[in-house]
């Protein structure tokens, strides 16, 4: 080969070499335009990220808070951090400690005094699923995201609870459509359960006087039965009797001043969440359940469950020689009747078995192991007696034969409050007596938080339209502001890396005056470790009935 063909050939090779670049960084270009325009178009029409600011959904949804775990008894629960009670903007999450208001237990009834400098926790972080409405009906239950009516700029997260055409009814905490109570689907109503006490949660110190005022002493009374605790398993109820005496235990809320013995946690709508100074102004929730594993050794013996609402009491008993669960409702002042009846599986002895009795949206629901009886009290308000919301429920445990209970746990339902504080003349919409009616395209919302929760009830002006359209009505969400479903919480609050205190201390103070230090503590706070166990999934309406 000659020495200029050989050049001639490099000379050609340089500007295809140069080209062959040119298209890669173009297809660089491309691709990353393409992935922009892509995500742009899923975030804006299929899916959204949100973060939750405020308290209104909790428990289902936290906006940011402190993560308590009771000094006595080690139960976990979490308290809302109010940024305007610390002087900072609305929205602000404190990068440093701040002072612990005062919370309550809400299994032992502990009052965890004021003082003490923690973190606060971020709100969950959620996928909102958009667009979805445009092609199918929301479904009462749903958690939904939208522009808030008063002022479009802001997005805001609810329960829905009412649509068009439909007339909404708060009545003692339950919500009634078109003159019917409305039943949460199981898989919402397993996420509202809230708790009032579990006995597995036993307190330290009970001779400390901070329970509910007064020393801690165990809430489930013997009485005169022959119920024993074991002092050495006192989170254990046992019971050696005749098969043929019935033997309670009665749950005590008593709150007597004059003795040293006081009673747990009452029934009132309390959140551990909220500020606990407002406790004794809550309603009283008469829809419980009882929850407890049961190990028997006698097969001539019982066991059942009795909870009341108002004046009237409901037992589910099971007799294990006869292999049957019967339901019966006594009214006060008369004898009692059977309401139904099912036949089970004569039950195993020696083996813990699951027991649930639970008292909610007019339907009693009862499970024995893999067991399940249900019975429809009615759906009208009247159908579960005389309402009486200044009576407080009662709840008693009761059996025969040789018995052994555990993780004996009682939860009440939520409550949807009608006024702003019991007794409080200003009340809300939709409530007892002054039904709501929706028009097309209107929805109504509550937040799970029902005692702080600015949602439909007292939203007190018309909502902003669009320029040129009549504002919208008073508490109602327009299907126009619909913004989407909420899906998932995928980053719940996470944990800071555990740095040396030591580390922290030196950034902080290091950082009034040195940005780089600022900058590097604003690092080592930042919670990037997720808290994998609260990643769930956010249940809604569904096709059921309930």
């Amino acid at each position: 080969m000659s020495p200029s063909k050989t050049e001639r050939t490099d000379s050609d090779k340089a500007p295809k070499k140069s080209k062959d670049r040119a298209a890669e960084i173009a297809n660089t270009f491309e691709w990353l335009i393409t992935a922009f325009i892509l995500a742009f178009v899923f975030r804006a029409f299929v899916m959204e990220a949100f973060r939750i600011p405020t308290g209104s959904m909790a428990d289902t949804l936290r906006g940011a808070h402190f993560r308590l775990r009771c000094r006595q008894c080690g139960y976990k629960y979490d308290h809302g951090f109010v940024p305007e009670r610390y002087r900072l903007p609305q929205d602000t999450i404190p990068d440093r400690n701040v002072s612990l208001p005062r919370t309550r237990c809400p299994s032992c009834g502990y009052y965890q005094p004021a003082g003490g400098a923690m973190p606060v926790a971020n709100g969950d972080r959620i996928l909102v699923l958009k667009c979805i409405y445009q092609f199918f009906e929301p479904k009462q239950w749903d958690v939904i995201v939208f522009k808030n009516p008063l002022d479009p700029s802001e997005n805001y997260i609810k329960r829905l609870v009412g649509r068009p055409g439909e007339t909404v009814e708060i009545i003692d905490g339950d919500v009634y459509i078109n003159g019917q109570i409305s039943r949460k689907p199981p898989k919402v109503q397993n996420e509202l359960w809230m708790p009032v006490y579990n006995n597995d949660y036993q307190p330290v110190n009970p001779y400390a006087p901070s329970f509910n005022n007064h020393r801690w002493d165990q809430p489930f009374r013997t009485g005169s039965s022959q119920w024993r605790i074991d002092e050495a398993s006192p989170t254990l109820f046992h019971l050696d009797s005749p098969a043929d005496q019935i033997n309670t235990l009665f749950y005590d809320t008593t709150d007597d001043t004059n003795n040293d013995t006081k009673g747990g946690n009452n029934f009132r709508a309390t959140y551990a969440y909220d500020d606990v100074e407002e406790y004794k102004n809550m309603p009283y929730c008469s829809d419980l359940m009882v929850r407890f594993y049961c190990l028997a050794n006698d097969p001539d013996g019982s066991i059942g469950i009795s909870l009341s609402k108002y004046e009237t009491t409901y037992q589910a008993k099971v007799y294990f020689s006869l292999g049957v669960v019967i339901v019966t409702k006594q009214e006060k002042g008369k004898e009692p009747v059977e309401l139904t009846a099912l036949s089970i599986k004569h039950p195993t002895m020696n083996k813990h078995t699951l027991v649930k009795f639970a008292n909610v949206d007019h339907q009693l629901v009862f499970q024995f192991g893999s067991e399940k009886l249900t019975y429809d009290l009615g759906r009208a308000p009247e159908s579960a007696g005389e309402i009486r919301a200044d009576i407080q429920p009662q709840v008693e445990i009761f059996g025969s034969g040789k018995l052994t209970l555990s993780h004996v746990a009682i939860f009440r339902d939520i409550h949807y409050t009608e006024a702003k504080f019991l007794n409080s003349p200003e009340r809300g919409r939709a409530i007892k007596d002054n039904p709501f009616i929706l028009g097309k395209d209107e929805f109504f919302v509550l937040g799970d938080n029902s005692p702080n929760s600015e949602d439909g009830r007292w939203w007190s002006r018309p909502g902003i339209a669009n320029k040129g359209q009549r504002p919208y009505n008073e508490g109602v969400v327009p299907r126009d502001y619909l913004v989407g479903k909420a899906l998932f919480v995928y980053w719940p609050s996470g944990f800071e890396f555990p740095w040396p205190a030591s580390l922290k201390s030196f950034l902080l103070e290091n950082g009034r005056r040195n940005p780089l230090s600022r900058a590097v503590y604003w690092i080592v706070s930042w919670k990037w470790i997720p808290s994998i166990g609260q990643m769930r999934f956010i249940y809604g309406g569904s096709d059921e009935n309930p």
